[in-house]
C-alpha cells in the first residue's frame, strides 16, 4: 500500500501536458515541472518574473527553517527562453547569520530587476527587517550583479497608531468579545503605540505594483499586528512612505489589482477566525488610504494568494480554494473584475482519503508572459514516503514547481461550478 501511495505521489510530480505549449494559438495546454529535485531542505515562498529577453527567473527561500535556524538564504533559478529545463539553483541574497525569507521581484520601467525580502532578526516574524537589491545586469547565467543594496525602512507614524487603536476600541466595546479577544486587542493597541515595535516586522509576499509608470507600491504585512499596509515610493526608493493600515481580523499578504475606473483592490490571506475567506479592501487615491476590510466568498485556509489583471481585461486568481488544508491549488478567472469568478481549474488536487499523506501546494506566484501565456510557481510539499524506521523515508520532501498554461486551459473543462 505504501509503495502505491509513493508511486502515485511521484507520478503526480512529473511534467504533464494537456496540449501543446507556446505557439499553439488558442488551443488549451498545461505543462508543469519541478525546478529542482525534491529535497529535505525547506524550500518555500517562490516568486517568478519574465525578463526582457524572455527568460523566466524564479526565487524562493531555502534552508533549515527560518523559525529555528540562521542558514536560510534566497535562492534563484533561471528557465532560458525555449528551454525545458531550469538551471541549477544559485544564491540570490544572504544576510550572514540571519534567516532571509519571503522574497518578491519585479522589473521596473527602466528594466531594472528588484529583489525585496525580509531578514528575520530573531527567528520570529515580528522581528523582520525589510531589504532590497536592484540590478541592471541580470540577463546572464547565475545571479544578477546587484548595484544597489538597501534597507527599506518601514515607518508607520502616529496615524497608524490611531487607526489601530480606533479599531481595537471598537472591538473591545463589543458585547460578544471574550477575555482572550480583549487581551489580543489591548496588546495590539499597545504595540501600535510603540515606535520600535511598529517599525519592525513588515514583510513582502506578492508582486509589487507599478502604478502609472511612476509610483511603486510594495504590499506589506505584519504577523505581529495581523494586518497590512503599503510601502510607497514616487522616486524609486530615494524616499518611502506608508499608506494607512488595512485593519481587519488577520488580513495579511495583500496582492493588488487595478480596476478600469482606476481604483485598486487588495486581496488578502485570512489569518483570522472562521469562516475562512479571502479578504478584500479598496483604494481610490492611488494606494494612500483603504476601505474597511471585508470577506469575499472565496475560501482561504490561511495561505497566500495572488491576483493578476490580464492584457484582455480578465482577472486571474491563484489560491488554495479551501477553508482548511493546502492540498488543492486553484486558478480562477473573472470577466467582470472580480465580481464573479466564472471559470476555475486546478493545478493540484490531492484526493487522498488520509490527510496525513496529502501533499501541500501553496504560495503561488503568477505572471502573464509577453506571449500572453501564464506562468505560476508554487511551493510543493510531498509527505513522508512511509512510516518505516528508515529516518529518511519519514522526512517530508520539498521543491518549487512551475506550471505553464493559457487562458483557454482555464476556460475548458471547469473543475467545478463558478464560485460567486
Amino acid at each position: 500500500m505504501w509503495r502505491f501511495i509513493f508511486a502515485a505521489a511521484v507520478l503526480a510530480l512529473l511534467p504533464r501536458s494537456s496540449g501543446p505549449t507556446q505557439g499553439a494559438g488558442n488551443r488549451p495546454f498545461l505543462t508543469a515541472e519541478l525546478l529542482f529535485p525534491l529535497e529535505h531542505w525547506h524550500n518555500h515562498a517562490s516568486m517568478v518574473v519574465e525578463l526582457p529577453g524572455g527568460d523566466l527567473l524564479a526565487c524562493w527561500y531555502h534552508g533549515s527553517g527560518e523559525r529555528e535556524a540562521d542558514d536560510v538564504v534566497i535562492r534563484g533559478a533561471r528557465l532560458k527562453k525555449g528551454s525545458n529545463a531550469w538551471s541549477a539553483p544559485f544564491l540570490m541574497a544572504d544576510t550572514p547569520g540571519y534567516p532571509d525569507s519571503n522574497p518578491t521581484m519585479f522589473i521596473d520601467p527602466r528594466k531594472r530587476l528588484w529583489l525585496l525580502w525580509p531578514a528575520i532578526l530573531a527567528n520570529e516574524w515580528h522581528t523582520a527587517l525589510m531589504k532590497y537589491k536592484i540590478a541592471s545586469d541580470y540577463e546572464h547565467d547565475g545571479a544578477p550583479r546587484w548595484e544597489v543594496s538597501e534597507v527599506l525602512h518601514v515607518t508607520p507614524g502616529d496615524e497608524f497608531a490611531r487607526a489601530v487603536a480606533a479599531d481595537a476600541d471598537r472591538m473591545l466595546a463589543s458585547a460578544t468579545i471574550d477575555q482572550r479577544g480583549k487581551t489580543y486587542f489591548e496588546q495590539r493597541k499597545k504595540n501600535a503605540a510603540d515606535k520600535f515595535f511598529r517599525r519592525l516586522g513588515w514583510m513582502t509576499r506578492a508582486h509589487p505594483y507599478v502604478l502609472d509608470g511612476s509610483r511603486l507600491i510594495v504590499p506589506l504585512y505584519s504577523d505581529g499586528f495581523d494586518l497590512s499596509l503599503m510601502a510607497i515610493t514616487d522616486d524609486w526608493g530615494a524616499t518611502w512612505k506608508t499608506s494607512a493600515p488595512l485593519v481587519g481580523l488577520g488580513n495579511i499578504q495583500p496582492s493588488l489589482a487595478r480596476k478600469k475606473d482606476g481604483s485598486l483592490v487588495a486581496y488578502m490571506r485570512d489569518n483570522g477566525p472562521p469562516p475562512k475567506r479571502l479578504m478584500i479592501s479598496r483604494s481610490t487615491d492611488r494606494g494612500e488610504t483603504w476601505s474597511a476590510v471585508e470577506d469575499t466568498q472565496l475560501p482561504n485556509p490561511g495561505s497566500g494568494a495572488e491576483v493578476l489583471v490580464l492584457k484582455d481585461g480578465n482577472w486571474v486568481l491563484a489560491y488554495n480554494d479551501l477553508e482548511q488544508g493546502r492540498y488543492s491549488l486553484a486558478v480562477s478567472m473573472s470577466d467582470d473584475e472580480g465580481r464573479t469568478w466564472r471559470w476555475t481549474r486546478h493545478l493540484e488536487r490531492d484526493r487522498s482519503d488520509d490527510a496525513r499523506h496529502r501533499g501541500e501546494y501553496h504560495y503561488p506566484s503568477i505572471i502573464q508572459a509577453a506571449d500572453g501565456t501564464l506562468h505560476v510557481t508554487y511551493s510543493c510539499f510531498v509527505p513522508p514516503a512511509s512510516v518505516t524506521p528508515d529516518a529518511q523515508n519519514r522526512l517530508p520532501r520539498k521543491s518549487i514547481k512551475h506550471a505553464h498554461f493559457n487562458e483557454d486551459w482555464i476556460k475548458t473543462g471547469s473543475d467545478r461550478d463558478a464560485r460567486r
